[in-house]
């Protein structure tokens, strides 16, 4: 069986209101991920699936309960630890791509590895290597104005996945491409979540998207609630 990658148990998150009230957005989210699972998280706009994004990736601390990253608890790092497990074990794949206008694709890519240490000649190396998974090799020295959205999208997939991390977190990734682009944005998550065994959480509107993880998750009143019958996914999901 495979081990769990990332977990939650009772999260809670709440913002202050305009009049200084607590608006509470997670009630008490519980969640458990393997590594090699993708899992699918829908629900109304407005219903917290980004800000559970957040807390799952340590961007942001949950007003109560826990998120465990390999059975590690989030909670009992240190900011520059929490930093680290960002950039060493999670993945990050947003709907618009926020590459660095500046730099070509392969720096893009190298930046997170440069960050972490890595010579700059490995980094390299890395990044030439993901380009290729991606179908972007011959686009290696172009910047992001140069490239297309699909083709930036596909990119920060690859600089997602640079350190080799454990989770790989996708907001609405596919939200600004085209039903075609799209479609082969999706074919790649699956065929680089099988070729290289992390957990996948995402976010998504897009029924078919949601409809092949292995398990689509409805995040509705601040809990989160199974959708089992694939019927009934295509019927719930808003």
């Amino acid at each position: 069986m495979n081990s769990v990658a990332i977990a939650t148990q009772r999260l809670f998150k709440s913002f202050k209101d305009s009049d200084g009230s607590e608006l509470p957005i997670l009630k008490g989210v519980d969640l458990e991920v393997k590594v090699g699972e993708v899992v699918a998280v829908v629900g109304a706009s407005g219903a917290g699936k980004s800000t559970l994004l957040h807390l799952l990736g340590g961007l942001d601390r949950p007003s109560a309960g826990e998120v465990y990253l390999a059975g590690q608890p989030l909670s009992g790092l240190a900011e520059q630890q929490l930093a680290e497990a960002r950039n060493q074990r999670i993945g990050f794949v947003f709907q618009f791509h926020h590459l660095l206008r500046e730099f070509s694709a392969r720096e893009n890519i190298m930046m997170p590895l440069l960050i972490g240490d890595v010579e700059s000649s490995q980094a390299e190396a890395r990044a030439e290597a993901l380009l290729r998974a991606v179908g972007m090799e011959r686009r290696a020295g172009h910047k992001p104005p140069q490239l297309s959205g699909g083709e930036r999208q596909r990119v920060a997939v690859a600089r997602a996945l640079a350190n080799n991390p454990l989770v790989l977190l996708a907001d609405e990734p596919s939200g600004n491409l085209d039903n075609q682009t799209a479609e082969g944005l999706h074919d790649l998550f699956f065929q680089l979540r099988d070729e290289r065994e992390f957990a996948v959480v995402l976010v998504t509107h897009n029924l078919e998207f949601a409809g092949r993880a292995d398990r689509v998750l409805r995040l509705h009143d601040g809990t989160l609630h199974a959708i089992t019958d694939s019927l009934a996914r295509h019927e719930t999901i808003p």
